[in-house]
């Protein structure tokens, strides 16, 4: 991933809008939304069952939205223990206890403040979770 100093695209998926997904503000490091969305455009944790429904992973999903997030962060020079707060954007409530087993992996209690908001759809019907997240640079 490519650095952003001041803000811009990283390598990975492609845009859907023209927006930066890294932003620097002084010490912060704003994140724009993350998901599971790969660089090819494929989905981690989504995928088609024997009747054709679509399936979803909540734990894949969220394992590989953090993932994302931790190379947001990398182009920014930036760690997941700098992150102090995240907002989650889950499609269904249902999945939070399964979010919350894969979060509890990567944070801990002296992690970021969360907010974890019921959303009716993300922009693909795929996704079932989304992560924004500021960060402060250590100094």
């Amino acid at each position: 991933m490519s650095k952003s100093p001041i803000g811009g695209h990283l390598a990975g998926a492609p845009d859907l809008a023209q927006y930066s997904q890294v932003r620097e503000v002084g010490d912060l490091i704003f994140v724009a939304g993350v998901s599971s969305r790969q660089s090819d455009n494929s989905v981690t944790g989504a995928s088609r069952g024997p009747t054709g429904a679509l399936e979803i992973d909540i734990r894949a999903q969220t394992e590989a939205a953090i993932e994302n997030l931790r190379g947001a962060l990398e182009s920014a020079a930036a760690h997941l223990s700098d992150v102090v707060d995240v907002t989650v954007f889950l499609v269904n409530m249902a999945d939070y206890g399964g979010f919350n087993e894969v979060w509890n992996r990567f944070f801990d209690r002296s992690g970021p403040a969360r907010t974890t908001v019921a959303v009716h759809q993300l922009p693909d019907p795929q996704l079932a979770v989304e992560l924004k997240a500021i960060a402060r640079r250590a100094r």
